[in-house]
């Protein structure tokens, strides 16, 4: 890929990744639980993808296998929108979209155990970091931390971690043919519906998950509506063109702007307020996640050189 059309790939990552910034904000104003929010986001993005990915039929050549793979990624990314958004109730927008978006530190020690990738020192130096920044944000610190019930915001956080990376992995993988970015987040979020349908159905209350509530409320499900719209049809199609057409680090720096920006609107425009203790753990959990991403980059780029 040329320059240029890199530089044009990684402006489209971008600005899936500022779409989807806006999410919890929009989800906040639906005044939903979580397995319904996140179900319902899914649901009503269905329509248009359909219509998209009917337009672009023709340039799709997926195999059957690759398309199930991308609905198997979704599957995957079902209990991941379950634990970020009861991540987000417990513990606020911003701090949940940031533990969600440590999934760049599971990559690189995933990668290190199952295929031999060992990760540059600086990394495992990041994971003490990671730790203790946890710790700060879980609030055991303070005696007044913010949140409902940080703790539990916290464990909710590192969940929506672990299946973020993994649906990472997979989705990337299910588009190696290039296919129209809609007909593949056609088949994730179908995946996705399903598997938070059957996820919404279970009872989890003792998890401090209720059920999906399938009768529509309104005004809430119109900010569902909307966030479909901007950001699972709009967002997730800019992200899902760019995944194959990047380097892993390009994209992993590309989705970092997500949780950024996704602090500033909490602060913003619904008045979060995290406690200094909490705060100083935002910073050690985000600059690790830099550290991880930079060094990370650095390390890729050198092995590429060295098989060239």
């Amino acid at each position: 890929m040329s320059v240029s059309s890199d530089r044009q790939v990684m402006l489209v990552a971008l600005g899936g990744a500022v779409a989807i910034s806006f999410s919890p904000v929009i989800y906040v104003y639906s005044d939903t639980n979580p397995a319904t929010g996140a179900f319902f986001r899914m649901l009503y993005a269905l329509p248009a993808l359909i219509l998209l990915a009917y337009i672009a039929r023709r340039d799709d050549s997926r195999s059957t296998r690759t398309r199930w793979m991308a609905f198997g990624a979704g599957a995957i990314l079902a209990p991941d929108m379950l634990s970020y958004h009861s991540s987000m109730i417990f513990i606020g927008i911003g701090i949940a979209t940031l533990l969600g978006n440590s999934q760049v530190i599971i990559v690189t020690l995933a990668s290190w155990r199952l295929f031999g990738e060992r990760p540059n020192p600086a990394i495992l130096f990041s994971l003490p970091v990671v730790l203790a920044g946890l710790a700060l944000i879980s609030g055991v610190s303070d005696s007044d931390p913010f949140g409902a019930d940080p703790i539990k915001g916290v464990i909710f956080g590192m969940g929506a971690a672990f299946f973020y990376s993994s649906f990472l992995i997979v989705f990337r993988h299910s588009n190696r043919e290039l296919a129209p970015a809609a007909n593949v987040q056609l088949d994730a979020t179908a995946g996705a519906a399903l598997g938070l349908l059957l996820l919404g159905l279970l009872p989890l209350q003792s998890a401090s998950i209720d059920p999906i509530d399938l009768q529509p409320t309104w005004p809430g499900h119109a900010w569902l509506v909307v966030l479909a719209l901007l950001c699972q049809v709009g967002g997730w199609t800019a992200i899902a063109y760019a995944l194959p057409r990047l380097p892993a680090a390009h994209t992993s720096f590309a989705i970092l702007l997500q949780p950024v920006l996704t602090l500033i609107w909490g602060v913003f425009l619904l008045d979060e307020s995290p406690s200094t203790n909490q705060t100083v753990g935002i910073f050690l959990v985000l600059a690790a996640i830099i550290a991880v991403t930079i060094f990370g980059s650095a390390a890729s780029s050198q092995k590429i050189s060295q098989k060239a």
